[in-house]
């Protein structure tokens, strides 16, 4: 497979693979790891010679994509797509590959207890992190977490594998590494530190203490639009390199990251690539999801209401771009602590990737684990709004869209399958209340969404509820319009 690929007609790996080390664990192999971090550490490897390799992990799920990139000697293709070329790259850096349930958690344990591993990184998206999204505090009841807790040695949870790999590093006299967040969430590394030494704190409070003297937890900013891999794409990269890479992801061409560099056991020369490494990276992680994770939203639940499947559609309605790009530049950013950036050219930067009539990106993937979204989407800048006395009219028509869409009916009558960690008790508040003000109320009332404050304040709830039944009277494109 390695010749095969390595004759696509793609870049391809030019440098010694043998010569990597597996520095990196990674957890979470999905299709926007595939397309960014590792794109970075591909790139060090052709360009300048670094010997940074990654071990790929899955923990949950993605059994295949582990076994794909397996059959390929770890090689696996990314395709750049705009709308006048496709341009692709064989990614050459990960040096193996494992799952937990399939080569067992004392492989993953054996990667991860090795000398020579300086970083753990993570693409598990927010729900993998066992947390309450409005206040970043770990669920110590959440079904994983109770497991690990009674069986710490066998963990199910991300926190729990950590914990795990740092404990034995700590009996063996290992050195820690460092543990990067690589996921949308605002402070993804003080998530992750708060999630894991709560955790340890639960099982062995001296372990806890040894990760909080010796563990960081650099955050990350990460962008780069990834649509969920379709047949139709890998038939496309297939088309475009000459080679079938089940393996194969599709990306826009833009991709940005920035780093808060603070590690503990050494790091890649990332910035050689293309990143930017910083003291402090929450002004842009805020920017990142307001402006663009928060318009996203926006558009895949008013999109998904009005019949769009993909997010290029919507732009195709300009009542719906005009409608994301006034919520990004008057409604989010106002919010931003961010300095020196030009958030006007940021804006219709934005509206033109959006644009891009090669990415079939799905309303209805974006709209997937939206009760994990929500609170740095667009509740905290409601909060600042409110705070500041401002108005937020089409932040809280964001909200009125997602609660229709997790009532479960489109505007024809038909179901929406909606994909939720919190889904049980989603379905409960819609099942137990009437449609209307009493829906709208319902759902405001699930806390680890909403906290106390919002569903407390009378001028939110009544915004909600004004929003929710224009909808639901109007439906969604004609809403839209009115703004």
């Amino acid at each position: 497979m390695e010749n095969k690929l390595l004759s696509a007609k793609a870049i391809v790996p030019q440098y010694d693979r043998s010569k990597l080390v597996s520095r990196i664990v990674h957890l979470g192999f999905g299709a926007f790891h595939r397309a960014h971090q590792a794109v970075y550490a591909d790139i060090l490897a052709s360009d300048h010679g670094s010997d940074w390799g990654y071990c790929e992990v899955n923990l949950i799920g993605g059994e295949q994509q582990i076994a794909d990139l397996k059959q390929q000697d770890n090689l696996y293709s990314v395709a750049e797509m705009s709308a006048d070329a496709w341009h692709c790259r064989v990614v050459g850096v990960v040096k193996n590959a494992i799952h937990a349930q399939v080569d067992g958690l004392e492989a993953v344990f054996t990667a991860m207890t090795q000398p020579e591993v300086a970083i753990v990184s993570l693409t598990v998206t927010e729900k993998g992190y066992c947390h309450t999204p409005a206040t970043g505090t770990i669920l110590l009841d959440h079904p994983f977490i109770a497991h690990d807790i009674a069986n710490p040695q066998q963990p199910k949870s991300a926190p729990g594998v950590i914990v795990e790999a740092l404990a034995r590093r700590k009996a063996a006299g290992l050195p820690a590494f460092s543990v990067m967040s690589c996921d949308n969430m605002p402070e993804n590394g003080h998530v992750t530190r708060n999630v894991i030494t709560a955790y340890a704190q639960a099982i062995n409070p001296e372990l806890a203490e040894w990760i909080k003297a010796n563990v960081t937890f650099p955050s990350t900013m990460v962008d780069r639009i990834v649509p969920a891999v379709t047949a139709e794409t890998l038939e496309q990269v297939a088309q475009a390199t000459g080679v079938a890479d089940p393996a194969a992801v599709a990306c826009e061409p833009f991709r940005q990251w920035v780093i808060e560099d603070n590690f503990v056991a050494g790091r890649p020369e990332w910035e050689k690539a293309g990143a930017e490494l910083v003291k402090d990276v929450l002004p842009y992680e805020e920017m990142k999801l307001r402006m663009l994770n928060g318009s996203h939203s926006f558009l895949a639940y008013l999109g998904y209401l009005a019949g769009y499947q993909h997010i290029s559609e919507c732009m195709q309605d300009e009542n719906y771009r005009r409608t994301a790009h006034g919520l990004m530049l008057q409604e989010q950013a106002p919010t931003l602590k961010v300095q020196g950036v030009d958030l006007a050219k940021y804006a219709d930067s934005l509206i033109a990737r959006y644009t891009n009539p090669a990415l079939r990106h799905r309303t209805w993937q974006i709209a997937m684990d939206g009760s994990q979204k929500l609170p740095q989407r667009w509740l905290d800048s409601i909060r600042w709004h409110l705070a500041n006395g401002s108005e937020f009219n089409l932040l809280a028509l964001g909200v009125a869209g997602w609660m229709r869409y997790v009532g479960g009916v489109d505007e024809q009558g038909a179901a929406i399958e909606v994909s939720d960690p919190l889904l049980p008790a989603i379905q409960q508040a819609v099942a137990a209340s009437k449609e209307g003000e009493t829906r709208v109320k319902a759902l405001l009332g699930l806390k680890t969404i909403f906290g106390e404050d919002l569903p407390a304040n009378a001028k939110f709830v009544n915004q909600v509820i004004e929003s929710y039944l224009a909808l639901r009277e109007n439906g969604a494109k004609a809403t839209v319009a009115k703004f």
